[in-house]
């Protein structure tokens, strides 16, 4: 089993589902003792969260390459981001190190081709949504045509990330606010929707959509499991 390497704590509600998902899906493939072979480093979100304020992308990715050479350093044969937004900075985390980056759009967009879809709706922080490193990939690269809330849905979304779920508050009222953001990208022709960050499974389900829901965690997660046992 390779070992997998986490570059998390974006937030930890979220690395955790990671770290289960991991685990629960290694020892479902191999069997009830074991688990998987993985190194985690954890930010503080709080200087991370600081930095994404201030339009400081570039002492993020600075600190996303630090990481990334620390876990390889520390014997990691394949790295995976834990947060969608992050993600903005995979070039340069890959062009870092010598093992290979899992980018969280990749198992995204095949299981969206795979059920037949091609108009996607798009949640996430208001970096995913409105920057195009997230949704140029699932587009240029997968040819996906994807669709983003209005700003006003775009800041309700994004405030909910970062004033309550990153602190693992999960709100009825939230709940509903998010339920009629999704419910405005179905009326505009969205065929399922991408949770693109990694803490909205925490509030929404399938019972709160009318169309799929796209779980980037579970299918992150998934993705590193299967690398890390290929033969």
């Amino acid at each position: 089993m390779k070992m997998i390497g986490l570059i998390g704590g974006m937030s930890w509600e979220s690395s955790a589902e990671y770290y289960r998902i991991l685990n629960q899906g290694v020892r479902d493939r191999l069997g009830p003792t074991a688990s998987a072979r993985c190194l985690l480093w954890s930010f503080d979100f709080s200087e991370i969260e600081a930095l994404q304020r201030q339009g400081d992308w570039a002492g993020l990715t600075a600190r996303m390459v630090d990481a990334a050479r620390r876990l390889e350093t520390g014997g990691a044969d394949v790295l995976v981001i834990c947060t969608n937004t992050m993600h903005r900075m995979a070039p340069e985390v890959q062009a870092a190190v010598g093992i290979p980056l899992l980018h969280i759009a990749d198992p995204t967009a095949r299981r969206i081709k795979a059920a037949g879809f091609g108009r996607i709706g798009l949640l996430g922080t208001a970096f995913t949504m409105e920057q195009d490193f997230y949704k140029g990939r699932l587009s240029a690269t997968h040819g996906l045509d994807v669709i983003v809330p209005d700003e006003a849905d775009r800041a309700t979304v994004h405030r909910i990330i970062y004033e309550e779920l990153v602190a693992g508050q999960v709100l009825p009222e939230s709940r509903q606010a998010y339920r009629d953001v999704i419910a405005r990208l179905v009326a505009a022709g969205a065929e399922a929707i991408i949770l693109g960050c990694t803490e909205i499974m925490l509030l929404v389900g399938p019972e709160d959509s009318a169309v799929p829901l796209v779980d980037t965690t579970a299918l992150h997660a998934e993705a590193a499991i299967e690398h890390a046992l290929r033969a």
